[in-house]
């Protein structure tokens, strides 16, 4: 019951913590980053996962908030298997999402005709 609690809590936190970023990232980009840390740190002492919303938001390196198009840069790369790549302009640190789950829905869309 008491750790129900506490990562309902820590889930609540997280959640304002990552609205506050996005509100004050235009303004302050520094107190964005610290908002960021803080949940990440929350998440991580409550054993929670930071939901998938807020953890496509932000570089996992440095903490950069992913707003605009001066923070990250988007590829789409069709080498190996189709994927997508995110890049943070701040420190280069790379993050590559698999796309294959589209061409599979395509592929079996066109094979039952």
């Amino acid at each position: 019951m008491k750790s129900r609690l506490l990562r309902m809590i820590a889930r609540e936190r997280v959640d304002r913590l990552f609205e506050f970023a996005m509100l004050s990232a235009r303004s302050d980009l520094e107190a964005a980053r610290e908002a960021v840390a803080i949940a990440r740190r929350i998440a991580q002492r409550a054993r929670i996962r930071i939901p998938k919303r807020y953890k496509l938001m932000f570089c996992r390196k440095c903490g950069n908030l992913f707003l605009g198009t001066d923070s990250f840069s988007v590829r789409v790369r069709d080498r190996r298997s189709t994927h997508v790549v995110v890049r943070c302009l701040r420190c280069g640190w790379v993050r590559r999402y698999p796309a294959v789950k589209e061409k599979q829905i395509r592929s079996a869309a066109r094979g039952s005709w």
